[in-house]
């Protein structure tokens, strides 16, 4: 009993640190066994999403992305997944979505891209899982592209990638 009064603690304590604003909780956890990959690409052409380590693929996953998911975000509110190079910068326990891991974006050039055009470049990109916001829908509309520009896994997956994935691992979304 004490002990899971002391996970609970643990877990809703984490909650509250913080980096850049980003909460960062203790890893949920979880049955399987974990190999930490040290970088995520996401295909956005194919809807997938995989786990690398010394260059080799540990696993891949279906992704769903933005409601516009040609082309790269160029500005808050277009439906787009960002494209390029960014990191893992936090991760959310405690989210309509599940779980969620916090990507980067903007990064400098996005940001320089939203000032030409006099936008903002948005933010809030997100790897997170359907959480009940999709509760109730089949498994195919779940892989739709739905999200307003984040990458969406179910969330036996998101679980997965969660203990695969330390904060600093980076990440590529490429077309």
């Amino acid at each position: 009993m004490f002990g899971r009064a002391l996970a609970a603690l643990v877990l809703f304590g984490g909650l509250f640190a913080s980096t850049a604003g980003i909460g960062h909780a203790a890893s949920p956890d979880f049955a399987f066994p974990v190999i930490k990959a040290d970088r995520i690409v996401v295909y956005k052409s194919e809807r997938r999403l995989s786990l690398y380590r010394g260059g080799k693929l540990l696993k891949s996953y279906h992704a769903s992305l933005g409601r516009a998911p040609v082309g790269p975000k160029r500005r808050q509110g277009d439906g787009r997944t960002p494209e390029g190079s960014y990191i893992i910068d936090g991760r959310l326990a405690y989210t309509p979505y599940h779980l969620a891991l916090h990507i980067s974006y903007p990064g400098p050039s996005d940001r320089v891209q939203a000032a030409s055009l006099g936008v903002s470049p948005g933010g809030a990109i997100l790897i997170h899982g359907i959480g009940n916001v999709r509760g109730g829908v089949t498994e195919a509309e779940a892989r739709s592209d739905w999200t307003e520009g984040c990458i969406a896994v179910t969330n036996q997956e998101i679980e997965e990638i969660w203990a695969a994935v330390d904060d600093g691992t980076p990440i590529d979304i490429r077309p």
